[in-house]
């Protein structure tokens, strides 16, 4: 036990004398509009290069978010609170979802609130 004690010391696990290269903080963050109505997105992290994302997304009570793909990125949505309906089955904490690039999914309907983390590997679009 003591040699797992120390293996997880704080001091050494660190990248170039940072314990994370990169941290976000929820309070440092503010609420958008998300790319459907009842949606909004608190964008924790932006990828410079591929446009991808980190995002904690609210979708509120009672809304709809229509069947839908995503072109440019593949997605991964875990929930994190509320219920969650797919397909005719009901989700909750801890459900992850994936949708590979380009492929439809949903129609996804929010039974109550429901917050997820949810990560796109390319730019947010929809079609």
């Amino acid at each position: 036990m003591k040699r797992l004690a120390r293996a997880c010391n704080r001091s050494t696990v660190r990248f170039g004398g940072v314990m994370f290269p990169y941290v976000a903080l929820a309070k440092d963050k503010a609420w958008q509009p998300g790319p459907y109505q009842g949606v909004e997105l608190m964008v924790l992290h932006k990828h410079e290069t591929t446009g991808g994302l980190v995002v904690v997304r609210k979708f509120k009570a009672g809304h709809t978010i229509p069947a839908h793909a995503h072109p440019e990125a593949n997605e991964w949505a875990y929930v994190l609170a509320g219920e969650w309906e797919e397909s005719g089955t009901i989700y909750t904490v801890g459900a992850l979802f994936f949708a590979p690039k380009g492929t439809r999914h949903g129609p996804h309907i929010a039974r109550t609130e429901v917050i997820s983390l949810t990560i796109f590997d390319g730019p947010l679009t929809v079609e």
